[in-house]
């Protein structure tokens, strides 16, 4: 066996149907599209959302809601998942850097530490926010919770 003589396995290739070439092959005549229509012309293309000219779901339906332009999302970790991380790995500094490296966050998330679970040693941690009551479970444990400043998103005066 060489390069000269490689082929598809059998059955795994099929030839496409020959559209529009007589009669004979079954497919001629209005190759597959009907009779006449808007949609047996050349190049139709029927945009998203339309439904034959009926006014479109989409604009049937009234909007609501508020999407918060300055709105700061944070991914939040809770105190027993930082202290199984700190337990496995043997830490006692905890911060972004760590979590990223450890798949806990992503690049460019904004940490804050929730206060599910406990906290059995002391850590120091540092995220961007922390709920009152995980800051107060973490300092009972004699550890400390930095708060790294963010950049406040600028807004139109």
């Amino acid at each position: 066996m060489d390069l000269s003589n490689l082929q598809p396995a059998e059955g795994a290739t099929k030839k496409n149907k020959r559209m529009g070439r007589g009669q004979g092959s079954g497919r001629g005549g209005t190759s597959g599209k009907g009779h006449k229509g808007q949609k047996a012309g050349t190049g139709y293309n029927r945009k998203r959302g339309f439904e034959g000219g009926q006014m479109p779901l989409a604009r049937r339906l009234p909007k609501f809601g508020f999407t918060n332009p300055t709105r700061v999302e944070y991914k939040g970790i809770n105190l027993d998942a930082l202290q199984t991380l700190a337990t496995e790995k043997n830490l006692t500094v905890i911060d972004p850097a760590v979590l990223r490296a450890n798949g806990l966050i992503a690049r460019n998330d904004l940490l804050k530490v929730l206060g599910r679970g406990e906290v059995t040693s002391a850590l120091s941690i540092t995220a961007h926010a922390f709920s009152a009551t995980a800051k107060a479970a973490i300092e009972a444990k004699g550890g400390k919770a930095e708060v790294i400043a963010t950049i406040a998103p600028k807004t139109e005066a």
